[in-house]
Formats: structure tokens, sequence, C-alpha cells
């Protein structure tokens, strides 16, 4: 699309003279090390978070009743499925990282694209693993301040470990990073099992109140169309993180296979989980219980386990500990993928010559998360930014279709019925206008916040003609920033990205290709 990133290449080969770790000939890449397992880790680990152990009442409180509130869960979760598996389609027909990032950029252009990583660069990513490190410590620490809330710096300064600890793991190597989502998500998952068999335990021994037709649908509040919308809107955030696994499509052993099994494989799951967790907790707790608790988890495990609920709270502490993980891994990779198109810094889009892990991607998503640390405004911003995050799924969806229209005769390895994106875009729209509507204030930061990124955008990215004294200062720091992370730019396939950038520009009228071009480009199609 644009020739900076080629051109970039140059520069750091040119500067990859510390990189005499790898052979003479043998070219440095991210490795396809991701199987199946990790896969479906990568997903379940960052949808299933600390909200289902620590408070699930967003969507009891704005549903009314047990009934509906167990509907919601479901039809979220179907919505999430059909969202993924529009997903699934894209990431096998566009085989880049970066997720809707890539996608956005790839159908929508340039802008778009970089206006989607501007909010995820600036807000999302920094503000949420801040938020998910800070619970963490909150549970790890709490337990040595029983009779009063752990100091805000010691807090802070756990969270920080945390989030060096695990910047460190998934710099020094690809695999320990998915060992360690392996284990954390294992570890969570045990933990819901225990609760959804105590619930089982307790139907069975016929606490089961709450879930007769007529006690589930009796309303504790009046029934709200408004306050419904937003139990679907609760229920929707909390199924963040599904289309996670595209950010890494490129480490992904077998692609066309794993990132479509991955999916069908692992919002089924989450889904399921979701559900009877929340019959669990009826069981053992009344509406009005659940609402008052601050973490729902600790009290359901403080009426059933006795001397052993202290498995609740370690086990929450263990799903955030995940979770970061999890964001780290998953984040480095759209701002390496960014990097890559020329819409951030060169640097954050190379990699170790020996570990192969993009160390600079991910010391830039650590400094920032650190940065929010500092704030005490991130829990004021993710409120901002959440409508932004939800409306560049549906244009990502949308994008689907406009490639259909576009390139009708595009090889998909993957070709789902247009029905899907269609029911898809109409809850989306549902949602994203109720949320103007109840939320209009909110909203409107938040789109002023990514608007933000358009001068950005177009002094950074669209200027070609910098003056020289910039681009002299950018490449010394490139430059030193390479011999202090000792990373290149990757050179594995550049020529099969390359052929694929100019196919997507031919295919949508931006780029004339010469004859010789089109030849290079149809042998590549035909793979």
């Amino acid at each position: 699309m644009t020739d900076g990133p080629r051109q970039r290449g140059s520069v750091a080969t040119a500067g990859s003279g510390d990189g005499a770790a790898k052979p003479a000939g043998e070219s440095v890449a991210l490795k396809k090390e991701i199987g199946l397992v990790s896969a479906c880790g990568i997903i379940v680990g960052n949808i299933i978070g600390s909200g289902i152990f620590v408070s699930p009442k967003g969507v009891l409180e704005n549903a009314s009743s047990v009934g509906l509130a167990l509907i919601v869960w479901i039809i979220t979760g179907v919505i999430t499925a059909i969202g993924a598996l529009c997903y699934a389609e894209l990431g096998v027909t566009i085989p880049k990282s970066g997720g809707d990032y890539s996608y956005v950029k790839d159908i929508f252009g340039g802008l778009a694209g970089f206006l989607r990583l501007w909010i995820a660069v600036l807000v999302i990513y920094p503000t949420n693993q801040a938020v998910i490190a800070l619970t963490f410590s909150n549970y790890v620490l709490q337990p040595l301040f029983p009779t009063c809330f752990p100091p805000e710096n010691g807090l802070r300064l756990l969270a920080a470990l945390c989030l060096l600890l695990l910047t460190w793991v998934n710099c020094a190597s690809v695999r320990w990073a998915t060992r360690v989502q392996d284990m954390f998500t294992g570890g969570k998952l045990l933990a819901l099992i225990l609760i959804i068999i105590m619930g089982i335990v307790q139907i069975c021994k016929g606490e089961y109140y709450w879930l007769e037709p007529a006690n589930a649908f009796e309303p504790f509040q009046d029934y709200d169309v408004g306050l419904i919308a937003l139990a679907f809107l609760q229920g929707s955030f909390a199924y963040g993180g599904w289309n996670f696994l595209n950010y890494v499509t490129e480490e992904l052993v077998d692609p066309y296979v794993n990132l479509p099994r991955a999916i069908f494989i692992s919002i089924p799951l989450v889904t399921f989980v979701y559900v009877f967790a929340n019959i669990a907790y009826v069981t053992a707790m009344s509406p009005q219980e659940l609402l008052a608790s601050n973490a729902v988890a600790v009290t359901f495990g403080e009426k059933l386990l006795g001397v052993m609920s202290w498995i609740m709270p370690i086990s929450v502490a263990l799903s955030t500990f995940g979770g970061v993980n999890g964001s780290l891994f998953t984040s480095s990779r759209l701002f390496f993928a960014g990097a890559r198109e020329g819409h951030l810094p060169s640097l954050l889009a190379m990699i170790h010559v020996r570990r192969c892990t993009p160390i600079p991607a991910l010391l830039f998503t650590c400094i920032s998360t650190l940065l929010m640390l500092c704030t005490s405004d991130m829990y004021t911003l993710i409120n901002y930014v959440g409508f932004i995050n939800y409306l560049f799924y549906g244009v990502t969806v949308a994008g689907q279709i406009v490639l259909r229209i576009k390139q009708p005769d595009m090889h998909r390895p993957i070709k789902i019925s247009l029905v899907w994106p269609v029911i898809y875009l109409l809850f989306w729209a549902f949602l994203l206008i109720f949320s103007l509507y109840s939320e209009p204030v909110v909203c409107g930061i938040g789109l002023a916040i990514m608007l933000t990124g358009v001068p950005v955008y177009f002094l950074g990215v669209y200027w070609d003609n910098k003056p020289q004294c910039f681009n002299t200062f950018v490449d010394k720091i490139t430059y030193l920033g390479q011999k202090f992370c000792v990373v290149v730019y990757p050179a594995e396939e550049e020529k099969k990205k390359d052929c694929y950038e100019e196919e997507m520009e031919l295919k949508m009228g931006t780029a004339p290709l010469s004859g010789a071009d089109e030849e290079e480009t149809s042998k590549y199609a035909d793979h």
C-alpha cells in the first residue's frame, strides 16, 4: 500500500550488525509456534478475565430478572460466535497479523486503519492492561490487609512488577508466553468448573428456587427496554477479547485450519462457562445478594466452600495474571503490525535476532501501561473509548461485505453466508444507536479522542517529504534502538507479503501494475 515498510527494511538491515547470532543466509522472522491448544488458550484467556469472578452483576441488574439475564448471556454468546465466524473468514482471506486493524486498513484505506490503531495505542490496551494488573495486585494483597483496603502505592507497585515479569517472559520466548497462557487459562477454567459443579450439587439438593420459571422471570424491578438494551451491551463487553487470536495470525501453525478451529472451540466453551457459572451463583445467592456483593465468586465460595473458600480469591488472581499475559502478547503484535505498515515507528516492527520476539513492541506496550498506572483517570478513559472499540467491530464486519462485493473472486479458504455478517451488524447497530442515545456525551468524547489521530496520520504517515534533519534523527533513534534490543526487521516471506499487498491494491483499484507485476501477483494468488 505504502512504500514505508519496504524502505525501512533496508534501514533495519543496515543496522543489524549486532545480529551475528543467525547463520549467514538464515532469515529472521516470527516463528509459527502457536498450536491449536495455545490458540484456544489465547481466546479463552483473553475473554475470561476477572469479570465473571468479581462482578457478573452488570447484566443481572439491567435485565431485572434471573431468567432474562441468562437469556442475555446466551444471546450475546451467540452473537459473539457470529462475529468470530466473520473474523475467521477475514483472518484466512487476509492472512496478516494485526486483526481488525489490518482488515480495516486493507479494505477501507490507511486513515481508517490508523484510527483503529491510534485509539488502541493511546488508550484501549494500556488502560485495560493496567486495570487487569491492578485487579491482580488487589486480590494478592487483600489477605494481608483483612480489615482495610491495601495501600494504593502497594497495589500499583505490585501491578508494575506483574507487568515487568510478564513482559520479560514474552520477550524471552513465544513458547514460554504461550505456556504461561495455557497454564493460567487452564487454572481459571478449573476454578469455573468447580463453581459449576458446586452449582449442580446445589441443584441436586433442591436449591433451585431462582431457576424455576415462575421465580426466574419474577422482576426485582420493572422491566425497561433501555435497561434491557444496556444488559445486552454489558453482556457484549463481557465477551471482549474474542478477536485477539486474529492479531497473531502469522504465528499460528497452519492458520487456515487452526484459526477457525480455535474460534469454533473457544467461543461455545466460554458461552457455556458464562451461562452455567451464573446459574451456579443463583443456587447459593438471591439476586439481591448477588447485586450487593463486590466479589461474587468470593461470596459464593464463603457460602459453600467453608475452610476452602481461599480458592476463589486465588482463582481471581491467577485469572487476572493470565489475562495480563494474553493482553501483552496480542497487543504487542498489533503494534508490530502497525509499525510494519508504516503507521508506527519502524523500530516496533523489528524482532530479536535469536529469540524472534518483537521486543521493541513489547517494551512499548509495557511502558505505555506503566504510564497508565501513574494516572487516576484510566477508568474514565475506558468508559470513553469502550464505545469506539465496539464501533470498529462493526466496521470490520461491514468490511467483510465490502470485500465480497469488490473482490468476489478472491480466494477464501472459508466462505460463510452473508446472512451472518448482516445479523451481526443489525445487533451491533442496535447497541450502537442505544449507546449514542443513552450516553451521548461519553460517546462524543470517545469519538473526539479517536479523531485526534487524523492530524497525526497526515503529519506522521501521509506526509512523505519530511525535513532531512527529521529523517536523520529518526534513523539514529531507530539504530540506537536496534543496538539496544538486538533486533532487525523480519526478512522472511518479504516478497510474498509485497505480492499480497500489490494484489490487494490492484483489486481495490488503488495502484496499477505492469504486466510483469501482474504475472507475479497471479502466481502468488494461485498459491
